[in-house]
């Protein structure tokens, strides 16, 4: 009987051991691979973005910021311009742009690391965009107030009017206007008036010897014509005194 109940544990404990040792090693069947982020869906999702879509995709920027979320350690923010926001803007607006503006417009609309309506808190003015270079250009200040998030750009400013998507590392922000950037929509310089002409320099020769030479020429002409005529009067004078001399001796 105690023989008989030893085997009975020594069983239970060596499948107990079994089961438990089993347990540790059986690999853990992997979660579902979780879906690249896609700017795109986002925006088709929201219904009211085909503007915004096109210029995306026409300007190639939905491709890079495609590539940017998959390797950037920051993150993206988006203020995404509703259809209503670019029907607000003067006709024919976006066809005055040349190709590299348009790129510069839709880039300001990116801001290059994630931003949550608690960042934007804390967050300094002004803001770089994708836009910004170097040389300071581009850039918006980001105000809130009561939970209300207001973008300034300088020329106008547009209300948050909802959050489309906010999880790193992107944020995208519904906007009711188009962010207009003073380097695209700012009052431009006139156009500096053109450099005056040299003066021509003016000739500091003498002058003509051919024509200073003309009145001598001349004179020496009337010279000429008048000794002949004196001779003549001369002789005529002569002529005259030996007639009336011998008109007296007769």
């Amino acid at each position: 009987m105690t023989s008989s109940s030893q085997s009975i544990s020594f069983l239970i404990l060596t499948t107990f051991l079994f089961l438990t040792t089993h347990a540790k090693t059986a690999p853990v069947a992997p979660g579902p691979t979780p879906e690249p982020l896609n700017l795109t869906a986002i925006l088709v999702k929201g219904s009211q973005y085909s503007t915004f879509l096109r210029l995306l995709k026409e300007t190639q920027v939905s491709t890079q910021i495609a590539s940017q979320l998959n390797s950037s350690f920051d993150g993206l923010t988006i203020f995404a311009p509703t259809d209503n926001a670019f029907n607000q803007l003067k006709a024919g607006t976006l066809n005055t742009l040349t190709s590299q503006e348009q790129v510069e417009l839709v880039l300001y609309h990116v801001l290059p690391r994630f931003y949550s309506l608690n960042t934007f808190q804390t967050a300094s003015n002004p803001i770089n965009t994708q836009a910004s270079g170097s040389d300071g250009v581009y850039k918006m200040n980001v105000t809130t107030s009561s939970n209300q998030l207001n973008v300034s750009t300088g020329i106008n400013d547009a209300p948050v009017s909802s959050v489309l998507y906010s999880d790193f590392p992107l944020a995208v922000y519904s906007v009711d206007d188009v962010l207009k950037p003073e380097e695209l929509f700012g009052v431009k310089p006139p156009a500096a008036a053109p450099a005056p002409l040299p003066a021509k320099k003016k000739s500091k020769k003498g002058p003509n010897s051919a024509t200073a030479a003309v009145p001598s020429s001349s004179a020496d002409a009337e010279s000429s014509d008048a000794s002949p005529r004196m001779r003549n009067a001369g002789w005529s004078f002569v002529f005259g005194l030996g007639i009336g001399a011998l008109s007296y001796l007769m």
